[in-house]
Formats: C-alpha cells, structure tokens, sequence
C-alpha cells in the first residue's frame, strides 16, 4: 500500500521558516517526480515545487522562487520541502503528491500538512 505521510506544519510568524517531509512508502519511487501542492482556504489547490526522485530537475512557482526549496533524501525515502521567509498569503495546508514517468497526473496524494503564518 503507497502512504504518502506529510509532517513539520505548523504556525509560524511571517519572516519565519519551518520545513515539511514527506515520508513515502510502499513501492519503489525512484523513477517519479514527486511534489508539494497546496490549497488556501476558499482556493483551488496550487502547483508549488517538484522534483525528480533523484533530486535533479527542481521547479518552483514564482510566486516561492527563492524562498522554497524542494529536496529529496533517498536513504529516507523522504522528500522535504524547505519554507523560507514566510508570508501570510502562504497560509494553506500543504500536500505531498508522487507522478509516475508515464502519469501526466499524480498518482498518489498525502493527507496535507496546515501551514498558519497569521498577519
């Protein structure tokens, strides 16, 4: 059974930094793009980094270039999603999701993570 399970939210005061894993198991996923997304209250869920299995070939959105950084430790079978500078409009619960290669949609979600960075 694939688990995707998200960790490291919390509330944090604009400026601040936390950072989020996602712990993955159950098959192998050394050939998936895994990513982090996130959804606002009363938004639709947003694209925020991804990045191969094997750390290579990062993207971010422009709204978290330079503050975010998406990482990946395959020993832990963990993927990281570094949150620098934060600002209030980051506020949202942040999920975990793994894309196959021949997936043109995530395969597997996790559960989410809140981030709260109060104005």
């Amino acid at each position: 059974q694939v688990q995707l399970v998200e960790s490291g939210g919390g509330l944090v005061q604009a400026g601040g930094s936390l950072r989020l894993s996602c712990a993955a198991s159950g098959r192998t996923f050394s050939m998936y793009t895994m990513g982090w997304f996130r959804q606002a209250p009363g938004k639709e869920r947003e694209f925020v980094a991804n990045v191969k299995w094997s750390g290579d070939n990062a993207y971010y959105a422009d709204s978290v270039k330079g503050r975010f950084t998406i990482s990946v430790d395959n020993s832990k079978n963990t993927v990281y999603l570094q949150l620098n500078s934060l600002k209030p409009e980051d506020t949202a619960v942040y999920y975990c999701a793994a894309r196959g290669p021949a997936s043109l949609t995530n395969d597997y979600w996790g559960q989410g993570t809140q981030v709260t960075v109060p104005s």
